[in-house]
């Protein structure tokens, strides 16, 4: 299985490298992560392994989730997520209650992020979707932040007009499962568990993240490598 692991995001800060250049920063709290399950082929009809983070007070949790992370010798943990193996063989090396740290991202230069963006509640056209609005010269009503004319993405089949699926138009902003890929690996601090990349990263602080090597890299990146 390729690098993986949780985390909580702690905040961003700077860094200077030895010739003076600044860099800003954002620090995870990467694992440690207990393994609570590993799934194979023949059992589960795929491979992966579930990692869990964030020790909590058993009355916090649900009697299921207790039982499912007894069976791997560990307390209650808060945050569950599954790192998916191409075969069988990538997950052999991972046992019931082993731990999973930052030791594992040594040597991984990119990193992609996935967490849950900031929640900006309902918001219109102009600020979700970076709309310019309504001309502003002699003639324009007060309409200067509408989102323009929506009825020819109506359609009049079935039953009566009804406006077609991804019409950008006010809705809920934010609080959505976001990736930020291709993120440099600054620093790593084994000792407290602390992972450094560049640049920021979805969600507020101390909210969880995941973290996996990185995919599929940047063109600019890839060179780097190759």
């Amino acid at each position: 299985m390729p690098a993986a692991i949780i985390g909580r995001k702690i905040g961003m800060t700077r860094h200077y490298t030895a010739d003076g250049t600044h860099i800003p920063v954002t620090v995870i709290e990467a694992g440690p992560c207990a393994v609570t399950q590993v799934k194979t082929t023949e059992n589960d009809g795929y491979s992966a392994v579930q990692l869990a983070f964030g020790e909590i007070k058993p009355r916090r949790s649900t009697m299921p989730q207790i039982g499912h992370d007894a069976k791997a010798g560990v307390s209650p943990r808060h945050v569950h997520r599954e790192m998916r193996c191409a075969t069988d063989d990538e997950a052999t090396g991972f046992e019931l209650g082993s731990t999973v740290d930052v030791k594992a991202f040594e040597g991984v230069k990119y990193v992609d992020v996935v967490g849950t963006s900031k929640g900006k509640g309902f918001a219109g056209q102009m600020k979700r979707h970076n709309f310019k609005g309504m001309c502003a010269s002699h003639g324009t009503e007060r309409k200067h932040r509408t989102g323009g004319s929506i009825g020819s993405h109506g359609t009049d089949r079935g039953h009566g007009a009804k406006i077609k699926k991804g019409k950008k138009m006010a809705g809920q902003m934010g609080n959505e499962r976001v990736t930020v890929r291709s993120l440099d690996v600054i620093a790593i601090d084994v000792e407290r568990n602390l992972l450094v990349v560049k640049g920021p990263v979805p969600g507020p602080n101390n909210g969880y993240l995941m973290v996996r090597a990185a995919r599929r890299l940047y063109k600019r990146k890839a060179k780097k490598l190759s």
